[in-house]
């Protein structure tokens, strides 16, 4: 059988008087402590009588005596000494007088001055200029010498080796050819090849600068194809 409470001994349903309940006597605890009021009650106070009791000597404060340098002694100046001569001696002076003739005619001799003047080195290789060197009949006329003038390698062929050769070379003040080298090749026998076609070319119309022939570098592509 499952066991019954009794309403009357449950203490859930008097939770709301206890609470009103306690809620009344922190009231009247709060009341009584705000009425409490203290009688006979006095603040002591100092009178200037009684100041003179807390008044400390005061010790001075010392500090050590510092010791001062002594000041440098003052500079002797050494004065220079006078001889004194008297009035009965002779007083020799070492100075030579020459005797000049003031009519006599004398010889100017102009001496140039000397001016130093820079050595301007005329040799200058140019990359870019104001009229670039030219192969005499133009760009056509380039190409025309090349394909006509080249002797393709025989082992070149027989391994199929073709290409572009890149040939940079000088072209100088009256219009030849120096210095070629291969910039860019293909096989030994092909740069050999274009190195020798570029070195045989006839006089250019050399690169003019500020009105002067001058070196200008330049560069060729030579091509190698079979058919």
């Amino acid at each position: 059988m499952e066991a019954k409470k009794s309403k009357k001994a449950a203490i859930e349903n008097q939770r709301g008087s206890w609470l009103l309940m306690g809620l009344v006597v922190a009231l009247a605890f709060m009341f009584v402590s705000f009425e409490w009021t203290q009688h006979d009650v006095r603040v002591a106070a100092l009178s200037p009588d009684d100041e003179s009791i807390f008044v400390t000597e005061l010790v001075p404060i010392t500090f050590p005596d510092e010791k001062l340098e002594p000041p440098p002694p003052p500079e002797t100046k050494v004065t220079e000494l006078f001889e004194i001569v008297e009035n009965n001696m002779e007083v020799t002076d070492n100075v030579s007088t020459v005797s000049e003739d003031m009519n006599a005619v004398r010889d100017v001799i102009w001496i140039p001055p000397v001016v130093e003047t820079e050595t301007v080195v005329e040799d200058i290789i140019h990359v870019s200029v104001e009229v670039m060197p030219e192969f005499i009949g133009g760009t056509a006329a380039l190409m025309k010498y090349l394909s006509s003038n080249i002797k393709y390698p025989t082992i070149s062929q027989e391994t199929g080796s073709q290409g572009k050769v890149i040939v940079q070379f000088v072209v100088d003040k009256d219009g030849t050819i120096s210095n070629p080298e291969v910039v860019r090749g293909v096989d030994p026998y092909l740069d050999k090849e274009a190195i020798r076609v570029i070195s045989s070319m006839p006089k250019w119309t050399p690169g003019v600068q500020n009105g002067k022939k001058v070196r200008v570098k330049f560069t060729v592509p030579v091509s190698f194809r079979l058919q």
